[in-house]
């Protein structure tokens, strides 16, 4: 989920309200106090514009709720699918807006197991709508606390703009041998098919370095996006490997925005199917106190091999 979803939605997230079967219908479910959405009223404003939203106010609701407002022409989204979205959050006691994200590129909802037992409410108004359409969402407020004001209902106004499909993740690295320069760690690997990285005679850094070894043909990686690898980490004093995707026998998901910055500068730009070797110095990683034995400059192989 991008930022919009994240920030407004973690509480909703969280609940499992729902309505009809765990399985997903041929079309969006509705669910919760469905009558309080009868004077909702929504007027296209044109591409890349929240609509106009019209509701008797105030809208309270004990209970996470949603609705098929008005409904596409596209085809139905499925599960398992990426569901690109347009948000708009709404005060629900005067109608003020919170945000919206029409103007700028659709939100990514991946609709997977994840999010189905997360909030299967979520999960279900959204499987089965089809493109085009629009979902109102609404989310209980909160009483105040001695620490923080009451909060009100929050109304989410969701358009479904596009669906894509989820890439798969590949098993390995996957496209053209790069022979790098000279000077930097070498990597080999060993009969199990893991890289090992030698880094004996090799300088410190003065900068970043980010080198394919291999060049995948995938998509382009992110700043902000999420990503699959397995990987490699050493010291590059010493060679200490202080951690390894390979010991625990599978790949792990990484967002960029959670890493150290040598992974997020490194990585942004590459494309999936890569090996990409990072010599990072210390104050992109962990600085002078390090954390357990990933001390001083670090070296990394990774090997991307998927993202959303």
């Amino acid at each position: 989920m991008r930022r919009l979803l994240a920030i407004l939605l973690p509480g909703l997230l969280l609940l499992t309200a729902c309505g009809g079967t765990g399985e997903p219908e041929p079309t969006s479910q509705s669910a919760g106090e469905t009558a309080k959405f009868d004077s909702l009223k929504l007027t296209e404003n044109g591409d890349k514009k929240a609509p106009g939203v019209e509701f008797d106010k105030p809208l309270a609701v004990t209970e996470p709720t949603a609705k098929l407002v008005t409904e596409g022409s596209g085809d139905a989204v499925k599960a398992n699918q990426i569901a690109n979205l347009s948000i708009l959050a709404i005060n629900g006691e005067d109608g003020a807006t919170l945000e919206d994200t029409f103007p700028a590129e659709p939100e990514a909802l991946e609709l997977n197991d994840e999010l189905k037992t997360g909030s299967e409410l979520v999960y279900n108004a959204i499987v089965g709508a089809k493109v085009g359409s629009s979902i109102a969402l609404a989310v209980p407020g909160q009483a105040g606390t001695a620490g923080a004001p009451a909060q009100p209902t929050q109304l989410l106004v969701i358009k479904v703009i596009s669906t894509t499909e989820v890439a798969p993740v590949l098993e390995k690295p996957e496209g053209e041998t790069i022979t790098p320069p000279a000077g930097l760690p070498t990597v080999k690997e060993n009969g199990d098919g893991v890289p090992e990285i030698n880094v004996d005679g090799v300088a410190a850094p003065t900068e970043l370095i980010s080198q394919d070894l291999i060049k995948g043909t995938g998509a382009t990686v992110k700043e902000t996006d999420t990503v699959t690898a397995n990987y490699v980490g050493v010291t590059l004093v010493g060679g200490t490997k202080f951690d390894s995707s390979y010991d625990r026998g599978k790949p792990t998901p990484f967002s960029l925005q959670q890493v150290i910055k040598g992974w997020t500068q490194g990585l942004a730009g590459k494309t999936v199917g890569s090996r990409v070797l990072l010599v990072i110095p210390k104050d992109l990683a962990y600085g002078d106190a390090g954390q357990g034995e990933a001390k001083g400059d670090l070296v990394f192989v990774v090997d991307i091999l998927g993202v959303k």
